[in-house]
């Protein structure tokens, strides 16, 4: 592999959560694809509140490796906002985030740094084949759809391995909500945005923590953190529902004309009642959603708060560039 001269410094963001058994690894094959594609490079291991020994483990990684740097948070905040909190302690020209439990091998790096270069600002790395069950992808998938066209980020492949220019976090540098999504934030700054295919290995140690009802409830927060859409939907569906009780009501009052009366039967009624019931508690209970993020906005909740952070003070690009 040849140094790119385009991307001469590189930060590495991860978001680690009971990753304790796999952080050696990463570091280590970091190391080897790193020091041959860039000229200098750091790595930050951010701590997301787990329980095991991941956070002895990256302060055991920051003594042995002077590119190293661990940040420990106060409690688990989701993976969003850990790599916000990653993203916005990086210092090199060029961000790259990527899982803690080497599913997107670091060999692979070279191809967004190579795709980036064309002119991009944002490259995300497009697994060839999903490794993961049934209920992960589909959940996956509606994540993404929901990300593609409520947000209307500009790639059709959105994954946790990618890499961006360090400029684009400006467009989000006075963001402080408590609901995160980098995806969104980084549509915030760029509309250049690209993929390339990578490899996608099977996960060797532990497992995801990623839910089917995790990544449905991120998918909603994104709808309802970052667009208006579901309030759009609620309206267009109160407006149809409107038109069906004009037709109803047409229908009964023509009945009651033509044939000389009324539409018989409680069923008929209580069902009608029961459907306009539910769409305006449906569209209550979207307005409910945004009142709520109002709130927590209002009260200024942060994205996540620092415990502690290893001695980033040991950084230098002489050892970045061994």
């Amino acid at each position: 592999m040849q140094v790119h001269p385009d991307h001469p410094t590189c930060s590495v963001v991860i978001p680690c959560y009971f990753s304790a058994g796999s952080l050696a690894d990463v570091a280590a094959r970091l190391e080897k694809v790193l020091s041959n594609t860039v000229s200098a490079f750091e790595v930050i291991f951010v701590n997301d509140g787990s329980r095991d020994q991941t956070w002895a483990v990256i302060q055991q990684l920051a003594e042995q490796y002077a590119w190293v740097t661990g940040i420990n948070l106060m409690r688990n905040y989701g993976q969003h906002n850990a790599l916000l909190c990653g993203i916005r302690a990086a210092r090199y020209a060029i961000i790259v985030t990527m899982d803690d439990d080497l599913q997107n091998p670091p060999e692979e790096i070279p191809k967004l740094l190579d795709k980036l270069a064309e002119g991009y600002d944002v490259v995300y790395g497009k697994p060839e084949q999903e490794q993961h069950g049934m209920w992960r992808d589909l959940a996956s998938q509606i994540t993404k759809l929901a990300l593609q066209s409520t947000m209307g980020a500009t790639s059709r492949h959105i994954s946790a391995f990618r890499v961006f220019r360090t400029q684009v976090r400006d467009g989000f540098a006075n963001y402080n909500g408590p609901f995160v999504s980098i995806d969104v934030l980084l549509t915030w700054g760029t509309t250049q945005f690209s993929f390339v295919e990578v490899e996608h290995h099977p996960r060797t140690i532990g497992q995801s923590n990623y839910t089917f009802r995790k990544l449905i409830t991120h998918a909603f927060n994104m709808m309802t953190g970052f667009s208006t859409l579901p309030l759009q939907m609620a309206s267009w569906l109160g407006f149809l529902f409107a038109l069906f009780g004009m037709i109803i009501l047409v229908y009964v009052i023509g009945r009651l004309l033509i044939l000389g009366h009324s539409v018989p039967g409680f069923p008929f009624l209580a069902s009608t009642i029961a459907i306009f019931s539910g769409v305006q508690l449906f569209a209550l209970g979207i307005i409910g959603e945004y009142l709520a993020r109002m709130h927590f906005r209002m009260m200024d909740k942060p994205p996540y708060t620092v415990r502690e952070q290893t001695d980033s003070n040991q950084i230098d690009d002489t050892a970045n560039a061994s």
